[in-house]
């Protein structure tokens, strides 16, 4: 399956651990024989699911108004507390793209650093990853962009986009035969932004 936006794959994310967190959680405890009980999980995890899902509503309010102090102490509470939830890492996107809007390209860049290192499930490290190489990318750090996305190809659902910045890329140092063939090759994979990436495509120098 695709999804047209970061916002729809975090929103599949967040769907996945609500049904499958329990089971990943549970083989864990049973690994360790059974020493915590179950029903005591149950209503432990019920509890922690509540409270982190309580602070990270918060953390949407914030960002919408604009309160990056707040929203960073939010996020920095779930990632202490809550650690073991995916809403750490769903808050530091939320807190990068906020602060980024504000100016503060330097601390969006290291809030997606943290959401991408911590992330619990591959999917989520990889869409921070994408974000914070958008971000490299446009502060010029291409180097470090390129470092960022290494690698993330090999994941199905995300080699569109990964070969959509590799075209961005490719532009921003000028080689446009490159460019090129990297936004064809995010359209035949299915990114998302197919008709942006096609504009990209027709804007390009002639070949050859």
């Amino acid at each position: 399956m695709s999804y047209e936006t970061d916002e729809e794959k975090v929103e599949a994310i967040k769907k996945w651990w609500r049904e499958n967190g329990v089971a990943v959680v549970a083989g864990i405890v049973i690994g360790l024989g059974g020493i915590i009980g179950w029903r005591w999980w149950g209503d432990y995890r019920d509890s922690v699911a509540a409270e982190a899902s309580a602070i990270f509503d918060q953390v949407m309010v914030n960002a919408a108004a604009g309160q990056t102090e707040a929203l960073a102490a939010q996020t920095r509470r779930l990632r202490e507390d809550y650690g073991t939830t995916p809403y750490p890492a769903l808050a530091a996107l939320i807190e990068a793209k906020a602060l980024y809007e504000s100016g503060q390209a330097n601390e969006a860049m290291v809030a997606l650093q943290q959401a991408r290192d911590a992330a619990p499930d591959p999917a989520l490290a990889h869409l921070a990853a994408l974000r914070l190489a958008r971000i490299q990318l446009a502060e010029g750090q291409l180097d470090a962009a390129a470092k960022t996305i290494a690698g993330l190809e090999t994941t199905p659902a995300f080699a569109g986009e990964v070969a959509a910045v590799r075209g961005d890329l490719a532009v921003a140092r000028g080689d446009h035969a490159a460019a090129r063939e990297a936004y064809q090759e995010a359209i035949a994979r299915g990114t998302g932004l197919s008709q942006l990436i096609q504009l990209k495509i027709d804007n390009l120098p002639p070949a050859g």
